[in-house]
Parts: structure tokens; C-alpha cells; sequence
């Protein structure tokens, strides 16, 4: 069974860990990073502009994507254009609408056209990604982040879906389709049997990678022998 290192996809990390990033930069395995307000929360990050210059004076040859934080366009633009400034590897992620519902196309539009690297992103309807290719300059590199791992927490199959965002976004030359919200490390083969060019992975299901292959008897074993320790561990008893 292939690897991770034997597929064609790019792996970009998730997270807002800057140590962690390092340390994948250097393994050699991701090709790019990716990150949000609501992880570097969860990170108990405080200095946005802090974090976003340490990492990248560190990681200077692979995209990164930082999104701006504004809920009003005009805000949102002028955010977009500084982030932009921060470095040629600096993807700028912009919602597909704000929390009014509001679609960001025209902004998407604007932003495309004076040549700043955008990631759209929270997008999980195929109309959406329709009207934001559309949107998209065809000169400028781009990413669509659609996210499969919430599609499918609703009970659906992300595959049909994204089998057909990736053919619209092939109608832009310089456009990647990005399988986000990766749920378990089957998504990542799952995408790659798609064609999909780049999918995010969490460090903790990167941990995962050297399951891949592994005789499933044998991984039987290890969890028997898991609830076993665990329980002796708890001081568990009956009678």
C-alpha cells in the first residue's frame, strides 16, 4: 500500500501551532500550511500579526494561508491587502459569505483581479464553488477550500461533490481545489483517487500515518491488548 510520501497530493498542515509547523516543514512531508481564527483560539493564540510573521520567517518557500477576520467587506478588504504584503508564499483566505450570509464575490472578484493570492473558504455547496470560479481571475493563483469532513458529518457522501467541484475548477488554469476538514486519514486516499490537487490534515491524524498498512490482525491484537492495559491502569474490579 502506498505511503503518504508516495501520493500525488499535496498535504498542507492545519493548525496554529508554529512549533508543529516547523517540525513538518523540516520532515519534508507537507507542502503547504493552512490555519484559521478558530484554531489559533484554540491554540491560546493572542497576537494574530505575531504568529503570522514568526511563522513565516521561518517557512519562506511553501503557501501559507491566514484569513482575515472582519465580518464587513470593506474591512475585509483592507485586511486581505496587508496579509497579501506579508510574503509571496501568503494565501489570503476569504469566506464565501460573511455571517449575514452575504456572498464575498464581488470582493473575490476585486481582490483576484489585482493578482492577491486568495484561499476561499467555508465553502460546502457545488453553487457556491460554481459562482466563485467564476469570480476568479484566471491569471492568479487560487485555492476553492471545499469542506468535505463537514459535508459528510451531515450523513453525505463528500466524493460525488467534490469529484465535481474538482471539474470546475479545472476550468480555471490556475485554480486548486482544496478537500478541507479532513475528518481520518482514508480522506486523504479518498482525494487522491479523486484527483483532488491538495487536501489539510491535522497534526493529530498526521500521527496516523504509520497505520497505513498495517496488518489489521495485528492491529486487532494492539487494541485487545489497549482495553486490557487500560483497565488494569483504572483499578477496575467486579465482585
Amino acid at each position: 500500500m502506498k505511503t503518504l510520501k508516495d501520493l500525488e497530493i499535496k498535504i498542507f498542515s492545519d493548525g496554529a501551532d508554529v512549533a508543529h509547523m516547523l517540525r513538518h516543514y523540516r520532515e519534508g512531508l507537507v507542502k503547504g500550511f493552512t490555519t484559521n481564527p478558530t484554531l489559533m483560539h484554540q491554540a491560546g493564540l493572542t497576537d494574530y500579526v505575531r504568529f503570522a510573521h514568526e511563522a513565516l520567517a521561518a517557512i519562506t518557500d511553501l503557501p501559507i494561508s491566514f484569513e482575515v477576520f472582519s465580518d464587513e467587506f470593506v474591512e475585509m478588504e483592507a485586511h486581505a491587502r496587508e496579509i497579501a504584503s506579508w510574503g509571496e508564499n501568503v494565501y489570503v483566505k476569504i469566506p464565501v459569505t460573511n455571517t449575514r450570509g452575504e456572498a464575498s464575490l464581488d470582493l473575490i472578484r476585486r481582490l483576484s483581479s489585482a493578482g492577491i493570492k486568495l484561499n476561499v473558504t467555508a465553502i460546502l455547496a457545488l453553487e457556491q464553488v460554481r459562482q466563485v470560479v467564476e469570480a476568479l481571475d484566471p491569471d492568479t493563483p487560487s485555492i476553492v477550500s471545499v469542506f468535505a469532513g463537514r459535508i459528510a458529518d451531515t450523513g453525505v457522501d463528500p466524493v460525488p461533490l467534490m469529484t465535481k467541484a474538482l471539474a470546475l475548477c479545472k476550468l480555471k488554469p490556475h485554480c486548486e481545489l482544496l478537500w478541507a476538514s479532513t475528518r481520518e486519514l482514508l480522506n486523504v486516499f479518498q482525494a487522491e483517487q479523486i484527483g483532488c490537487p491538495i487536501i489539510t490534515v491535522t497534526p493529530e491524524i498526521l500521527k496516523k500515518a504509520s497505520l497505513i498498512g498495517m496488518d489489521l490482525s495485528a492491529l486487532s491484537l494492539d487494541t485487545v491488548r489497549m482495553f486490557e492495559r487500560d483497565a488494569r491502569s483504572a483499578g477496575f474490579k467486579i465482585g
